[in-house]
């Protein structure tokens, strides 16, 4: 399930997101809690993962191997209670590459209390780095940053807003030929530089490159209250993840529990002027989830549901679309 993409460039890198578990606080019959695998170009990131989440792996054929990111929004169980099992279950495997685990305080003691009683020695490094407020700079390489989102919920929690990295310009294969341009000029070029030539004349860059398609962007907004604190950073923003704990008749709940309902998620994505709303973390109460889609498409027309198994492209939209 994808909206239409805006370019069918095909110089375009992966960017998708794997639905693993969409119920909140406690699984169903139907439906696991919540955890995501998210596929950028040749690499895995693991967004939560609660409990079931390494056999949502298996059963959707994602690399466990290749996973070497988990981002945990936060420390209720039904968003990290499966990672003792995976980390304990990737030592078995064998794996000896180093894993990152993103989160607030608090998650390495709860791990290593777990080594610990166990006399377990795990063959790989698990580096942990807490995350402490919104708007940091919490991973980055060479195509890719992500950067933590402050919720507003019952304890500290964050979403991560994944945003791929301006791909450089295409040089016309014509145009090299052309011009005769210098191996010199061309790293410059692909950043948007104009060609100098031998008699100084200019050739201006879109003559001669052809142009990229647009950085896209994800945006996780794990458990929280209706807020804005966040808003600033996921304005136009390609796809929303926004939790939809409850429908609409149910706003005084959501606010004490410090969860969203469908309005609230869909009113959020309309000010960010986001690209597409995916719900999710959707109470155990709930049976029809075309009762979701009904509510926020009133208020947010390119509204989806976060539903497991099903494979969500990141797509460079309009804002606002």
């Amino acid at each position: 399930m994808s909206g239409k993409s805006a370019y069918s460039n095909p110089v375009y890198r992966t960017f998708e997101v794997h639905v693993l578990g969409s119920s909140a606080a406690t699984p169903t019959s139907l439906r696991h809690t919540t955890a995501q695998a998210l596929r950028f170009h040749n690499k895995w990131f693991l967004l939560d993962c609660a409990e079931g989440t390494q056999m949502q792996l298996r059963r959707m054929k994602i690399p466990m191997m290749r996973i070497h990111h988990i981002f945990i929004s936060h420390l209720h169980g039904d968003h990290y209670l499966g990672l003792p099992g995976l980390l304990f279950s990737l030592h078995l495997l064998g794996r000896k590459a180093a894993l990152h685990v993103y989160s607030p305080p608090g998650l390495r003691e709860v791990i290593e209390v777990q080594f610990r009683v166990s006399g377990l020695v795990p063959q790989f490094e698990t580096i942990f780095h807490e995350v402490v407020k919104g708007g940091e700079l919490v991973y980055e390489d060479a195509d890719l940053a992500v950067e933590s989102l402050e919720m507003e919920h019952r304890i500290p929690c964050f979403g991560y807003l994944f945003r791929e990295k301006p791909i450089e310009r295409n040089i016309r294969k014509e145009s090299i030929s052309r011009y005769s341009i210098p191996v010199r000029q061309m790293a410059g070029i692909k950043r948007g530089k104009d060609l100098l030539m031998p008699d100084g004349k200019v050739v201006p860059n879109e003559e001669i490159t052809r142009c990229p398609p647009r950085a896209r962007s994800y945006a996780f907004c794990s458990d929280t209250a209706y807020t804005e604190k966040f808003l600033a950073q996921v304005m136009g923003v390609d796809l929303l993840y926004h939790e939809a704990t409850f429908l609409q008749d149910k706003a005084d709940i959501a606010k004490e529990k410090t969860h969203s309902t469908t309005i609230e998620a869909a009113s959020l994505a309309k000010k960010a002027g986001a690209g597409q709303l995916m719900l999710g973390h959707y109470s155990a109460r709930y049976k029809d989830m075309g009762l979701f889609l009904k509510e926020a498409r009133q208020v947010f027309p390119n509204t989806i549901l976060a539903e497991e198994g099903v494979v969500t492209q990141v797509s460079a939209f309009a804002s606002g679309t």
